[in-house]
């Protein structure tokens, strides 16, 4: 994660105290929710490092709901969190764990709704950057400030291909793509960044040009 100037350091506009624990907490939070791309009614949260070990000190927890609830690191409703997801019916669970090899301040997000699921492995930075660890069990890699697409796919012989074709007519130039895949013609995740914002049009573009992709989730900045 490269900081390419001092208000990287010292943090986004947020309700505090702490640009990691708090901000980016939050935005690990909000993160979960778009991937999960539903209304989410049970989280829990497994923190490890100095996450697990200053999470109610910081207001990690609330921040991590907060995200979770649709919440931004500007909210003023940050520090009233829990009394929202009791509110809309979200349930949610603390506990530590051991993560890995990752940043100190890491979490697992185990998101769901009503239909679906989702597991995230995501670091806090500092400054209020992230940088998401681990998805459904697949390594993937991107921090959130750019548009990303999501895509579950089953991998197959000219996916990227097809992905980069129909994103280049679209005018879209792409930052970062990569492809995790649980074995060869199994379950894939593509994550693919881009430099402009995502329109409803390129998602409906995707979802009928491209046979073997199954969901679309994306991550919009904020």
């Amino acid at each position: 994660m490269k900081y390419h100037s001092a208000f990287d350091i010292i943090g986004p506009i947020m309700v505090g105290p702490s640009s990691s624990h708090t901000a980016g907490a939050v935005r690990i939070g909000n993160i979960a929710r778009q991937v999960l791309g539903e209304e989410p009614v049970h989280v829990t949260f497994h923190l490890m490092g100095s996450f697990a070990e200053t999470y109610r000190g910081h207001g990690t927890d609330l921040a991590l709901l907060a995200g979770v609830l649709g919440l931004t690191t500007e909210s003023e409703q940050v520090p009233d969190a829990d009394r929202i997801a009791a509110a809309s019916g979200l349930t949610y669970g603390f506990s530590q764990a051991n993560l890995g090899w990752f940043h100190p301040n890491t979490v697992e997000v185990l998101l769901k709704s009503k239909q679906h699921s989702i597991q995230l492995i995501a670091s806090s930075l500092g400054g209020g950057k992230v940088e998401v660890q681990e998805l459904d069990g697949l390594p993937v890699k991107f921090s959130g400030e750019k548009p990303t697409l999501i895509l579950y796919h089953i991998d197959q012989r000219g996916f990227i291909s097809m992905i980069s074709r129909l994103l280049d007519a679209n005018g879209y130039n792409i930052a970062r793509l990569a492809l995790e895949r649980s074995r060869r013609k199994g379950a894939a995740i593509t994550v693919c960044e881009v430099d402009e914002e995502l329109t409803d049009d390129l998602i409906a573009s995707l979802a009928t040009t491209i046979p073997m992709l199954k969901t679309i989730r994306v991550v919009k900045t904020f």
